[in-house]
């Protein structure tokens, strides 16, 4: 359900993918307790719905839209995502291209600078 239509409006569709990891396992400096008490915290991992086209024609979304999703895992019908062949890698980074010298120097002009 979109927020720009309401309840009126639904969306059928099904998971085509899953994200790599949540926002704070790629994170430079990873949120750690300092006190030694470790605190459950909920992490979102991305989640890639292939919505129902004839819908989204209907109804089109645009980005900055909230939205309200339920997922059923009861139907467990379709391929799993292992089985669903892929079109792209999954992630990429070009973190490593670089020698490791300039990223040092960079976070130090950062640090000093704040």
């Amino acid at each position: 359900m979109a927020d720009v239509y309401g309840s009126d409006q639904i969306y059928h569709g099904s998971i085509s993918g899953l994200g790599s990891g949540t926002g704070s396992a790629f994170s430079l400096l990873p949120a750690q307790n300092a006190t030694g008490n470790w605190i459950k915290v909920v992490q979102r991992v991305p989640v890639k719905i292939t919505l129902n086209a004839d819908e989204l024609k209907a109804h089109p979304l645009r980005i900055g839209l909230s939205m309200e999703v339920k997922v059923d895992t009861q139907d467990q019908s379709g391929p799993t995502l292992a089985q669903t062949p892929r079109t792209s890698s999954l992630s990429s980074t070009k973190a490593f291209e670089r020698p490791v010298s300039e990223s040092e120097a960079l976070v130090k002009k950062i640090i000093n600078s704040n």
